[in-house]
């Protein structure tokens, strides 16, 4: 595996490739992501005989973090990360610093459709998808990968990607990779690590809430009779009760999580954010 740094050095690693698969991280890896990695190695082993190359990035992007984030003090674990891509089928990590990824000002932006830039994680965290976006879209631009892979459990996310590969007619595949889990359900994150080990254990709430609301959502669909509005209120005020601070606890249409407010047909998803102490998690389920 070759690990690099600037965009000269990542040119020429990867100029032998016939087909290029990437997943983009912040580092701080856990199962969820070396999955993703090896979905990557996956896909590059079936749609080429050789010359195929996955690519990893780690970079903490400051321009998606808010005024009073975590972005100095999220975890950087460079080391043990590279150890573990190596174990997982990567062929080649890009590390860049933030002179070399943005050397100077970065001053033009990608701005996602407000629709569904501006709601759930962008209504409680402003910017958030114009920096997602912005990196995304420059990674792309260096990588020039044929196709990458993104976690569900980031779901607004992965729809604001798509939509963004799709409206600028980028020539690259976006897969899914399913939501890993702990043992007792919680989605596994990066910012799992700032929980202590009484919040690690109620952590678990959440996920929680999100079947109880989903399977309020199956049976009045069934029943033809849902007050969605009472049920998502109810799923925040439980967790409250257990000294939670919800942001939101939502059902959503899949295709462009507006929201539904009584029975559908539609695919749907409830999605949930909330602090735990001073720890922010998300979470979502396909219904």
């Amino acid at each position: 595996m070759q690990i690099v740094h600037n965009l000269a050095d990542l040119h020429r690693a990867l100029k032998p490739a016939a087909l290029r698969a990437f997943v983009p991280t912040m580092g701080n890896l856990h199962q969820g992501h070396l999955e993703l990695m090896q979905m990557a190695r996956q896909e590059v082993d079936k749609r080429t005989e050789k010359g195929g190359m996955t690519v990893a990035s780690i970079f903490v992007n400051r321009l998606q973090f808010g005024p009073n984030e975590d972005f100095d003090t999220y975890p950087r674990t460079f080391e043990n990360d590279c150890a573990l891509l190596e174990a997982n089928g990567c062929d080649v990590v890009f590390a860049p610093s933030e002179k070399d990824l943005y050397p100077e000002p970065q001053v033009f932006k990608v701005h996602p459709p407000a629709e569904l830039a501006d709601i759930l994680e962008g209504a409680f965290r402003p910017g958030f998808f114009v920096g997602v976006s912005t990196v995304v879209h420059k990674l792309f631009n260096i990588v020039q990968p044929d196709l990458a892979v993104f976690g569900k459990k980031d779901y607004q996310q992965l729809m604001v990607i798509r939509r963004m590969v799709q409206q600028m007619a980028l020539p690259i595949e976006i897969i899914g990779g399913e939501t890993r889990r702990a043992e007792d359900g919680l989605a596994l994150s990066s910012r799992n690590g700032y929980l202590s080990a009484e919040e690690r254990a109620e952590a678990v709430q959440l996920s929680i809430a999100l079947k109880g609301l989903a399977a309020a959502a199956r049976a009045g669909n069934v029943a033809g009779q849902l007050d969605v509005a009472a049920a998502e209120a109810a799923a925040m005020e439980a967790l409250r009760q257990r000294g939670w601070a919800p942001d939101y606890i939502t059902l959503r249409r899949q295709h462009d999580l507006s929201p539904v407010s009584g029975p559908s047909a539609e695919p749907l998803v409830v999605l949930g954010a909330a602090k735990l102490g001073k720890t922010r998690l998300i979470d979502n389920l396909e219904v």
